[in-house]
């Protein structure tokens, strides 16, 4: 503990680090700030309806994602999400479209271009998901909380083009503190936005606990331990790889009077257990979406009981097709990220080989074959997590709110990307000859 103390305080030796993480808290801090400001011609004390719509369902999730800008009306109400759906369809049409794989190979001119794509995408899908806010608040929100007047075209109109900007400069933050500050920044404002929640959601949980007796102090402490072991099993899943041996053939080097034999070097290569992190929830998530929305189209008794099991995060119907779904894109995801045809043709050139697999195309189908076998644990382990809010709520039965950090899209976000963080920080210090954050940090002294 002391050295880790000692590696914090090495941080703001080294001048461009101290910057770095000086820029990441002052963008943080203006996003967080958005956050809280409502959109012009709207009442901020009358939006208890607005607040009480996001307290549980899927509603909690847009809520959590945003920070709480979107039970606010803030002009960041729709968060960074659109830039988020707009990576990944650029992502998912790179499949499809030559020209996308085009670009993809074209290294950072390509990936450039993708960006400005993904931009303007972002914009598009803006201009789709701000009348539907607005919809969403003539529906909840009393007349009398639009001060231009109840579906006045002024109030629509500048309201999605203030929904827009919000998202786009939302967007601008992330990019700098990716380009000026320290970890990836998009990623940040959405860990930044699920942490709000968390001293509220944990302040229900204890007065319902403690005040209300509701199990008492002990059954706290009980929930606190599994909280702490369940985010341990997180990070175990986001770091844990399989190690491919690779053996380098020897190379023989010629002199005017000389011949050495350069030693075969031998590596390794890395296969994530989950290789495809968060994005299979998020998919899943969407999906999610499809059934009640369809089946409140119509007013029969079956519509009713499908919009009303789907719109049940909690409930068994949706965790289990959830649970589905999330097994089936982590399959998905990893076939399309994991580019095994590439790594093997990669090692050919380099003059690597896996022992006892012919290079070429015996060893593209022995990496895909080992990704098979590793991410079918690795796809049960994140539905676990996935559906885990659903298995306290029911055997605990912990408050909605604070069970949202027990698993989920949110657990695996704030673990992937507080690791990301730590990493970069890490390399930082060891480069400067410091101990690392990390415990695999070794002392580096300068040389000479």
């Amino acid at each position: 503990m002391k050295k880790f103390f000692e590696s914090l305080s090495n941080v703001w030796k080294i001048e461009e680090l101290k910057n770095r993480i000086l820029i990441t808290l002052g963008l943080l801090l203006v996003y967080r700030f958005g956050a809280h400001v409502t959109l012009p011609g709207i009442d901020a004390t009358q939006l208890n309806s607005l607040a009480g719509q996001t307290e549980k369902g899927i509603g909690s999730i847009l809520d959590m994602f945003t920070g709480g800008a979107f039970s606010k009306a803030s002009v960041f109400a729709l968060g960074i999400m659109p830039y988020i759906s707009a990576s990944i369809v650029v992502q998912l049409m790179g499949i499809a479209i030559p020209y996308l794989q085009k670009l993809q190979s074209d290294g950072e001119s390509g990936r450039k271009k993708i960006n400005q794509i993904t931009r303007w995408l972002t914009i598009v899908i803006t201009l789709v998901q701000g009348p539907t806010y607005i919809y969403n608040l003539y529906r909840t929100l009393p007349s009398s909380a639009f001060l231009l007047g109840f579906n006045s075209f002024e109030f629509l109109f500048s309201s999605v083009i203030i929904l827009v900007t919000g998202t786009i400069f939302a967007m601008w933050l992330g990019e700098k503190i990716t380009d000026k500050g320290i970890g990836n920044g998009i990623s940040l404002l959405i860990m930044v936005g699920i942490l709000a929640r968390f001293p509220q959601a944990f302040i229900q949980e204890f007065t319902t606990r403690v005040t209300n007796n509701n199990g008492g102090p002990m059954l706290l402490v009980v929930e606190i331990i599994i909280w702490l072991l369940v985010i341990i099993a997180c990070v175990l899943l986001t770091m844990a790889i399989r190690k491919i041996p690779v053996q380098y053939a020897r190379r023989t080097a010629s002199g005017d009077f000389e011949q050495d034999m350069l030693g075969g070097n031998r590596q390794w290569i890395p296969l994530k257990l989950n290789a495809s992190g968060v994005m299979p929830i998020i998919f899943a998530q969407a999906i999610m979406f499809i059934p009640a929305a369809l089946a409140g189209l119509s007013k029969s008794d079956t519509s009713q009981s499908i919009v009303g099991a789907f719109s049940n995060m909690f409930g068994f119907w949706y965790n289990f097709v959830f649970a589905l779904l999330i097994i089936v894109f982590t399959y998905f995801y990893t076939a399309i990220t994991v580019p095994t045809n590439k790594m093997s043709d990669d090692l050919k050139r380099s003059g690597g080989f896996i022992p006892g697999v012919r290079p070429g195309a015996e060893t593209s189908d022995f990496l895909d074959k080992v990704m098979s076998l590793i991410t079918f644990p690795g796809s049960l382990f994140l539905a676990l997590i996935a559906v885990f809010p659903a298995i306290v709520v029911s055997l605990m039965d912990v408050q909605q709110s604070w069970a949202m950090f027990f698993g989920g899209t949110s657990l695996i976000i704030m673990v992937g990307v507080a690791i990301d963080t730590i990493q970069q920080i890490n390399s930082y210090l060891l480069n400067k000859h410091y101990d690392g954050l990390m415990k695999s940090g070794k002392n580096r002294k300068a040389v000479a």
